[in-house]
This record gives structure tokens, sequence and C-alpha cells, in this order.
């Protein structure tokens, strides 16, 4: 039993030694990064000598290699791509948003901000809302109260309270869309 087990780490060692490198250029050709490529066969000889079985059995030890290396670089390969698509995704959101923050500013009126103007664009805003959404969301965020002091006063629950603020904030967004300051501003209380 000893001597079996060191015979399979002999030849393991030897496996190692002889087929490492060239596993290793085979992998860097198709992932370009050495140490990744490094790492890839590491991992595939890390399996190897989980399944030692394998080296007693009569397989093609080369082809055995070059394949589960090829299996583990396609699994890098796809994975880079999809942390890339990701990675473009949310890019691109980011970029939609300054976009729409640099519109929304370019677009605002200089006289917008007149006192009366303001007003009267948070009446009509709030005034979109829903009767008990808008009670609750000028007790919040114009009045200052906490969402247990507006459930205890309205005798509804806290869920109640979050749902119907968060109904009211997105009204509020679409109305508001052209105000970007305004918004950010009531949203800010």
């Amino acid at each position: 039993m000893i001597l079996e087990k060191q015979r399979n780490y002999n030849d393991f060692e030897s496996i190692y030694l002889a087929y490492f490198s060239k596993m290793k250029y085979f992998a860097k050709v198709y992932v370009l990064s050495e140490e990744d490529a490094e790492n890839i066969v590491q991992d595939v000889f890390a399996d190897l000598w989980e399944k030692k079985e394998v080296l007693s059995m009569p397989v093609n030890l080369i082809a055995y290699l070059f394949t589960s290396v090829k299996n583990k670089c396609l699994n890098y390969l796809r994975h880079q791509i999809i942390k890339k698509e990701t990675a473009d995704q949310i890019q691109q959101t980011h970029r939609l948003t300054m976009q729409a923050s640099l519109n929304s500013l370019e677009a605002l009126d200089q006289d917008l901000f007149s006192e009366q103007e303001t007003r009267e664009i948070l009446v009509r805003a709030l005034d979109s809302l829903p009767d008990r959404c808008r009670q609750i969301f000028i007790m919040s965020k114009i009045e200052g109260k906490k969402q247990k002091e507006i459930a205890a006063e309205l005798n509804i629950s806290t869920n109640t309270i979050e749902s119907q603020m968060k109904i009211a904030y997105k009204k509020l967004r679409t109305e508001l869309k052209d105000y970007l300051p305004l918004l950010l501003f009531l949203l800010n209380l």
C-alpha cells in the first residue's frame, strides 16, 4: 500500500515535471496572462492529484491534460466575457444617468428657482399623488415626522408607510424628471 502511494506520487511528480510548462504555454496562448495560465494549469494538476486513480488507468495522459486545460481555459474565457459584459452594462447605465443629468441641467431655466415658481411646481407634483400617499409624504418629508409617529397618528402599519413612500418617490421622480435639482431638494428635505 505504501509502495503503491509512493509510486503514484512518483508518477504524478514525473508527469508534473514533464508536462507543466507545456500545458502552461498552451493555456497562455488562449488566456494571454502568464499568471492566469499558470493558475489554470495548477488547477488541472490539483484535479489530477485528487483523481490519482487516473494515473493507474490506461488513458492517454497527454490528451487528458490538454482536454482538461482546454476546458479550464474555456471556462476562464467565458467568465471573463461575462465580467466584461457586466462592466460594460454598468458603464452604459452610468453614462446614460450622467447624460440625463447633463440634459436636465442644460434644460433648467435660470428663473426656475423663483420662490413662487418653485412652490407651484412642488404643489403640482404633490397634488399628483394619491391622497393618502400625499398625506404620508408631507408628514414625513415636510413635517419631519418619523414613520412610527405617522403610523400611530394615522393608525396604519410602518409597512404601509414604507410602501406609500415608495409610490410617492416613484411618482415624484416621473413628475419632476425635468427638474432634477428640485427633485433632489424635495427628496432630501
